[in-house]
């Protein structure tokens, strides 16, 4: 909604930041909330399938990323003396939901290195941010929902519905076959880790085997009752009373974990937790990681943990 967003680029402390998105401190941040329901698998699926030749799309739990990249030049020739370029990059962020945010942070030129010599790069990834918002909302299932939208809640007929879309999106690149229709997948089973080692007495000693997914096998995943948020996990026995590493980006060996509960208090982002496992021989309750998605890999938890049970692997 670049029309929308004209004016709306401000800075945003990280105490007032909303549903885990924690931008840094003086970072310019654009934000817009939209009034439609996004929560489907199939179609966040659509958005990133239908826009990968486009843009470079990923995602991660609740949201998808959309990032744009441009090349910049301190001079047209190539072979003069002093030439430099440097490729500069702008994600948006799309958090899905019962409402669907669109979230975008223009970073200092610093994070492409020293490139000083480029002119306007703040305004320069600003607009890129808003053709990004605008190619989305113009060219994928989102723009049926927010026609659908206005349709009903503000009375308009389908044509009116769709010209005010366009309207409010003028820098959308038209993108054919953006909306594919994706079938459900035939679930695959998970398999169970096998009984490995002899029964745990004790806590495990630490630290953390960062290689674990090499050395144990997956098993069934946690889903999170209040949330529904899934939890990988890895190594959980059934027999053996072992528990195995849980979280996939968030990892808590929970064989490890002695229940000191630093990690709780120190994460800024209310990840945690408590989660009760009666009878496990290291402690009767895990620091559970309910809200993976809302981690900002500030390895605070990494640092306080005692027996040295967790690894932060920052989302590349």
């Amino acid at each position: 909604m670049s029309l929308l967003l004209k004016d709306r680029v401000y800075t945003m402390e990280s105490p007032t930041a909303k549903r885990g998105v924690y931008p840094l401190h003086g970072y310019k941040l654009g934000l817009y909330r939209l009034p439609i329901k996004l929560d489907d698998p199939l179609e966040m699926k659509s958005i990133v399938e239908g826009l990968k030749k486009t843009f470079t799309m990923d995602t991660f739990a609740d949201r998808i990323y959309a990032t744009y990249t441009w090349t910049e030049e301190n001079m047209p020739d190539k072979d003069a003396k002093g030439y430099e370029k440097v490729d500069l990059s702008i994600t948006v962020e799309i958090v899905t939901g019962e409402v669907v945010d669109i979230i975008y942070q223009i970073f200092s030129i610093e994070k492409f290195g020293d490139p000083h010599w480029v002119k306007d790069y703040r305004i320069k990834a600003d607009h890129y941010a808003k053709m990004i918002i605008d190619t989305i909302l113009r060219n994928t299932i989102l723009s049926d929902k927010m026609i659908g939208y206005y349709v009903k809640a503000e009375k308009l007929g389908q044509q009116a519905a769709i010209e005010k879309l366009e309207e409010l999106t003028p820098l959308a690149k038209i993108v054919p076959d953006a909306k594919p229709k994706l079938k459900a997948e035939e679930p695959q089973e998970v398999a169970v880790a096998q009984d490995t080692g002899e029964p745990l007495t004790g806590p495990k000693p630490g630290p953390i085997d960062v290689e674990y997914k090499s050395h144990m096998r997956p098993s069934a995943p946690y889903i999170v009752p209040s949330n529904k948020v899934t939890i990988k996990t890895w190594g959980k026995g059934t027999n053996n009373g072992r528990l195995g590493v849980w979280g996939e980006t968030v990892s808590v060996d929970f064989d490890i974990c002695v229940a000191d509960g630093a990690c709780i208090d120190a994460c800024p982002v209310n990840v945690f937790e408590w989660f009760d496992t009666p009878g496990h021989p290291s402690s009767e309750k895990k620091p559970l990681m309910a809200r993976e998605p809302d981690c900002i890999f500030c390895i605070a938890c990494e640092n306080v943990c005692p027996p040295v049970a967790i690894k932060i692997f920052p989302k590349k």
